[in-house]
């Protein structure tokens, strides 16, 4: 690949490759991190890289460097920290967009990342399981999982209210 394709791809694929580590993350600073490690690791490939396989590895090297800091954060949480993401609706009603995302925010890591590739980023279950390294019928059986608890939570009165 040439630095011209890899600035286009950096114009084309940031914004993108950023919300879906946003999405799964909620760490705005995080994120801007994540995408920012994502492109230096394929800076540092540039020269393996097909221009056609960019995006692909690039969602890819976001996804493992997410998995990376995910699993980072975990090793340094403190005990003060532990409740701080469970909230829960304490003020009644609230948007669709809110609960769309407390409701992903539930999903086990795998089921959420597959999930929002396909729905969100609209990646085809043979990209996802190259991104994610799974078969297509792991990917297939994530997606479903994920979409069966998305409806039994958005359907229960007490997760809307």
């Amino acid at each position: 690949m040439t630095t011209i394709e890899y600035n286009h791809c950096v114009d084309t694929h940031a914004d993108g490759v950023y919300r879906f580590i946003l999405k799964n993350i909620k760490d705005k600073d995080k994120a801007g991190d994540i995408v920012q490690d994502a492109f230096v690791k394929m800076w540092e490939k540039v020269r393996n890289i097909t221009f056609e396989k960019s995006k692909s590895y690039l969602f890819t090297a976001a996804y493992h460097t997410m998995i990376d800091y995910i699993r980072k954060d975990k090793n340094n949480k403190s005990p003060d920290d532990l409740g701080k993401f469970d909230r829960g609706h304490e003020s009644g009603y609230s948007d669709l967009k809110e609960i769309l995302d407390e409701a992903v925010s539930r999903l086990p890591e795998i089921q959420r990342s597959v999930l929002l590739l396909r729905d969100y980023e609209g990646y085809s279950y043979k990209e996802i399981g190259e991104i994610t390294n799974l078969n297509e019928s792991q990917v297939k059986v994530y997606i479903y999982r994920a979409r069966i608890f998305m409806k039994n939570y958005l359907v229960s009165i007490d997760h809307v209210i």
